[in-house]
């Protein structure tokens, strides 16, 4: 939405900014090119540290969106008890990640954004954090074919039906995800902590399969009444 904006406010600068040339305001023509220019160079920026690669698919693609610290306490509560390996799907700058270790989860952090990517590797050198306990890919997690018991995710609403899908097909049977502030659309979760955009939901991916499961197995079997 940002960027969309930026964007809008650039264009219309630039259409001032030739009409104003063609008559001949050549102070009024400078102060918009500086003016477009300006806005360009934050879209630029922002779409840099923001937004995933060219890679991408458009429909798929999701903005940074930092994690607060009590979004990620509540992330940590609802793996109490958890041990293994934690993949952190569009890891960002790495705050979750770097949590994971002190509950005793190795975790591997997924990010195409290069600048965050170089973000969180430069503050896992600084602090000193071993390479078994944390690990950030420069990887697609769309294409990925990771298998783990343990996954977070903080994404856009318009990708977590998409994302439910995939992941049902690959996670293992006793594995649960971690979902910040957008809930998936059609998993049953399991169990929740915080509210508002601090909120989390935990979701058992043998609790998911459940439902399709039914669905099958009375599509299997005719009803009674059917068969009368």
């Amino acid at each position: 939405m940002f960027a969309l904006r930026c964007f809008t406010v650039w264009r219309t600068v630039l259409r001032s900014s030739l009409r104003s040339t063609a008559a001949g305001g050549s102070v009024i023509s400078s102060v918009t090119l500086l003016i477009g220019s300006a806005f360009a160079g934050v879209y630029r920026l922002w779409a840099m540290f923001c937004m995933p690669g060219l890679r991408v698919p458009f429909r798929l693609k999701v903005p940074f969106l930092p994690s607060t610290k009590e979004q990620t306490l509540n992330v940590i509560k609802l793996l109490e008890g958890r041990k293994g390996h934690l993949a952190d799907l569009g890891s960002g700058d790495g705050r979750l990640a770097f949590a994971a270790p002190s509950m005793g989860f190795q975790c591997t952090g997924f990010e195409i954004n290069s600048m965050l990517l170089a973000c969180s590797r430069s503050k896992a050198w600084w602090r000193g954090v071993p390479h078994t306990d944390i690990h950030f890919v420069k990887q697609d997690f769309w294409k990925a074919s990771f298998i783990c018991i343990n996954v977070a995710v903080f994404l856009a609403p318009a990708v977590m039906g998409v994302l439910e899908e995939k992941l049902l097909k690959k996670l293992p049977e006793d594995a649960r995800v971690i979902v910040c502030r957008f809930p998936f659309p059609h998993w049953p979760h399991s169990c929740t902590a915080g509210s508002g955009l601090n909120q989390v939901w935990a979701y058992d991916v043998h609790t998911a399969r459940e439902p399709s499961r039914t669905s099958s197995h009375q599509s299997y079997f005719p009803s009674i009444s059917s068969m009368i």
